[in-house]
């Protein structure tokens, strides 16, 4: 029983943590899930309305089907991103990432439950548009673990980076730049409206090297089993991008870089 009662003591400060982080983007949903879905929604009705009758990226596939997966794994990205990365800098500018650190936690233990957190909110974001989405549009389902799959690695790998910037930024301006000089731009390359084959051969080139690209893929592979690439190099590409932000976050975390001092 003792034996039992210290175990469960030692799992209660990470999930302490990461219950304080999703109440934390919960209490202000409208803005955090409702706002995401919104622009998502937007941009389906904007671009399948000029473009629908007009494009056929895959045989069968109409633009708006094929629109609806990129749109929901470019706003799970994003988000998973800023739940981390405006977790960190709102603590850090308001003095009180302090308590964070007084706690008994392991680094380790806090990588765990931003990342955990930041994960829920990319899944709850990214299902509220799949939802909304399909009232619209009948949605195949070829592959549903590629489906999970990509969206759990995705919001991951996305969680960790936002780790990174928010330890790294000490000001909201340098988170927004964060967003606007990286997230959106590789979102927008990353062939949410388009598949890379249109593109010139030195643009594929180019879009080959942008991780974004990999996840939106392999999760429209999992629609409709097809893709501009294989879905396990893109999954392989994934879990060693994940891999080594992860190593580089708990670096960072371990060292106490711009968090102690």
């Amino acid at each position: 029983m003792q034996a039992d009662n210290t175990q469960l003591f030692k799992f209660r400060g990470p999930w302490t943590l990461f219950k304080k982080e999703i109440i934390r983007f919960w209490r202000v949903s409208f803005q955090t899930v409702a706002a995401p879905v919104m622009t998502a929604l937007l941009y389906l009705l904007v671009f399948s309305h000029v473009l629908d009758k007009r494009v056929e990226v895959y045989p069968g596939v109409s633009y708006t089907a094929f629109l609806i997966p990129g749109l929901i794994m470019m706003s799970l990205l994003q988000n998973a991103f800023a739940n981390s990365s405006s977790s960190l800098i709102q603590a850090k500018v308001m003095g009180n990432i302090i308590f964070v650190l007084l706690t008994p936690l392991t680094y380790l233990e806090l990588f765990v439950a931003f990342l955990a957190a930041s994960i829920i909110r990319g899944l709850v974001v990214g299902l509220g548009i799949y939802l909304v989405a399909i009232i619209f549009i009948d949605l195949p389902l070829a592959h549903p673990i590629f489906i999970l799959a990509f969206a759990i690695l995705g919001s991951a790998l996305l969680g960790a980076f936002g780790i990174i910037a928010g330890i790294w930024a000490d000001k909201f301006d340098q988170m927004a730049a964060f967003q606007n000089f990286i997230i959106m731009p590789l979102s927008f390359l990353s062939g949410v409206f388009y598949s890379i084959h249109s593109l010139p051969s030195f643009w594929q080139t180019v879009s080959h090297l942008n991780p974004f690209f990999y996840m939106i893929d392999g999760f429209r592979y999992g629609f409709f089993g097809v893709g501009d690439i294989s879905p396990w190099i893109s999954l392989s590409v994934i879990i060693a991008s994940f891999l080594a932000l992860s190593g580089l976050t708990l670096a960072m975390l371990k060292s106490g870089y711009k968090l102690r001092g």
